[in-house]
């Protein structure tokens, strides 16, 4: 099938974009690759730590520097479900190298939080920044030059597209993600979305919400719902850093242990020692940057992958904008409603077909492209295969033809809607993204006056005081990375989410975040210029009608221009940064970047 225009439009623009980044990046990992295997240049003394640890047969497999060496990077603690399996992780990779003649060492680990722990509380304020330190973690794992691949162990928000990061420093080795994959399905989610309402409105007690939440959210694995973590996921398979069919195949059982140890020796094919040579910098071009956030538009997916996915390009010396996001949703139909965007989790949009029906449609109609490189070799005609075992050996098969479910997933000939999930917003209040993929046709506009806040608490308060049964539109400022670190903001849902039920024009706007889970309320988030920045939003004020419209793509504060021009800028001292190591991060908020250029320190 013949590339879809459009897509190839924003393709050339970004490679034109991106052209001299892109060739020194390029010359950077050619230059690191071209001795191969650095280990054998190590000093005895060097060599001899590197397997000082080692038992014996890989202690002499490394002495003799002539087998590969996967060095494991790993996400694993057993507070985050969707990590708690990775604990047996290493040695399946361990077992799997030396079945096939090599070795496989513990790299390092990098931190995981949980967004969804931390979530409304001060250590969110960590939480974007912890995508950076992960980056600079997975680094220092890698430092020690002992490895010919790696395997990448990590699931959630900011810790794969940190480790892709990192990865991406070492962009002449071979890289394959192996997933954990998600918990089985729990409460549904529109019955934990109903329980929150009561909760927020007063209705039930907290005995009552702690045991929704622990229906929900009860087993290890990733959480089943459609946020950043899952996004993460599709990310990795339709950019062609998984193997075919891993990203939601549920932990702890013989297909998931197998699909492991697959990830081991197809990373040993590609190493240069192998048959098919594919570093991750190689893999990570133009194009695949561009498959993934058509991706992202056809699933409904996170809108925290407008910052990510900006952070990870730049890092392969690629240059994305927002433009290039609104582009591609223009041209992408969305194929999937899970929720947030609809009454499903990840395990129906996989047994619907998922990924490899997903793709298949998409590869269909020329909307991705197919002359691209993964760790499976050229192309992605292998990843409109699932995996099956057969015995104790994974054979990929092609998908029925049909979907398994239209509710979940659609061909694309029969889209839920033309455009996709995320649209960008501009006007004289700044540039934000929304995701309207979750939002009904008919709130697509909302104009309202504005309440203006600096905190969430502030703005819980006001709700609980009845000072928000009106149409509003809630501005929420200094949440922005300059300010504090962009917090989610997802304990206002509940609350703005009620306000709607009752029939209120409700939208909300922010220079913070809102992450994959935002749903039915319009929010236009990652407001930037933010208001620590001197940004419009800090010359908001109570009563302004502000304007969100999602189909011409603006948001505008409704005040002559003169008028809005000479008001005083309004900074708000943040609170105090201490408390939960936020001190610690100083450094951080004082050199991050704007959401549109990633938000990044490094």
């Amino acid at each position: 099938m013949t590339l879809d225009a459009r897509i190839a439009d924003v393709t050339n623009a970004i490679v034109a974009r991106s052209r001299e980044t892109r060739a020194a990046y390029l010359d950077g990992i050619e230059k690191a690759a071209a001795d191969g295997p650095h280990r054998a240049a190590l000093s005895c003394g060097n060599l001899a730590h590197g397997f000082a640890g080692c038992g014996t047969d890989d202690k002499a497999a490394l002495r003799g520097q002539v087998v590969p060496n996967i060095g494991i990077v790993t996400a694993y603690n057993d507070m985050l479900s969707a990590h708690q399996p990775y604990e047996r992780f290493p040695d399946l990779i361990r077992a799997a190298a030396r079945e096939a003649g090599a070795v496989a060492q513990v790299a390092g680990g990098v931190p995981a939080m949980c967004d969804g722990v931390t979530q409304g509380r001060l250590g969110m304020e960590l939480s974007l920044f912890s995508r950076d330190v992960i980056a600079m973690s997975a680094a220092v794992a890698l430092s020690h030059d002992m490895f010919d691949a790696a395997l990448y162990l990590g699931i959630c928000d900011k810790i794969v597209p940190g480790l892709v990061i990192g990865a991406l420093a070492f962009g002449h080795l071979p890289a394959v993600f192996v997933p954990s994959g998600p918990m089985h399905s729990g409460m549904t989610n529109d019955e934990k979305g109903r329980i929150r309402g009561l909760y927020a409105e007063g209705k039930i007690g907290r005995a009552e919400l702690l045991e929704a939440e622990a229906a929900s959210y009860h087993s290890p694995g990733t959480c089943t719902f459609y946020g950043t973590a899952n996004s993460n996921q599709m990310l990795m398979e339709i950019m062609g850093l998984h193997l075919p069919g891993a990203s939601f195949v549920p932990p702890n059982t013989p297909l998931r242990d197998a699909l492991t140890t697959a990830a081991v020796n197809q990373a040993l094919a590609i190493t240069r020692s192998g048959n098919g040579y594919a570093p991750i910098g190689k893999i990570l071009d133009e194009k695949a940057f561009v498959n993934g956030i058509v991706g992202l538009n056809a699933t409904g997916g996170s809108t925290n992958h407008a910052i990510h996915l900006v952070a990870m390009a730049k890092a392969a010396g690629i240059t994305l904008n927002w433009d290039d996001f609104d582009r591609l949703s223009a041209a992408t139909p969305l194929l999937c409603r899970i929720y947030p965007n609809g009454a499903a989790d990840v395990n129906h949009f996989h047994a619907a077909g998922g990924m490899a029906f997903l793709i298949r449609e998409l590869r269909s109609q020329g909307l991705v492209h197919d002359d691209v490189l993964t760790v499976m070799g050229s192309g992605l005609e292998d990843y409109e295969k699932e995996p099956t075992l057969v015995g104790d050996e994974i054979v990929w098969k092609p998908i029925p033809e049909a979907s398994g479910d239209e509710s979940v997933l659609r061909p694309v000939t029969k889209p839920f809607q033309p455009e996709g999930g995320l649209k960008v917003l501009d006007g004289n209040l700044g540039r934000a993204v929304i995701k309207v993929s979750a939002v009904d046709p008919d709130k697509w506009v909302i104009e309202a006056p504005a309440r203006v806040f600096s905190t969430q608490d502030a703005l819980e308060a006001a709700f609980r005081a009845g000072e928000l049964n009106c149409d509003v539109v809630a501005v929420v400022r200094f949440q922005g990375p300059k300010a504090n670190g962009m917090p989610e903001l997802h304990r206002l849902t509940p609350s703005l989410a009620v306000l709607q039920k009752r029939g209120h024009k409700v939208a909300l706007v922010t220079d913070g975040r809102m992450s994959g889970a935002s749903g039915k309320v319009p929010a236009a988030i990652h407001l930037t210029p933010e208001a620590c920045d001197g940004g419009p939003i800090g010359r908001l004020r109570d009563g302004d009608v502000v304007r969100v419209d999602a189909v011409a793509g603006t948001l505008e504060v409704l005040v002559a221009a003169d008028e809005f021009a000479a008001r005083e800028q309004v900074f708000e001292a943040t609170e105090p940064q201490f408390g939960m190591g936020r001190n610690l991060f100083a450094g951080f908020r004082a050199l991050v970047g704007s959401a549109e250029q990633g938000a990044s320190a490094i």
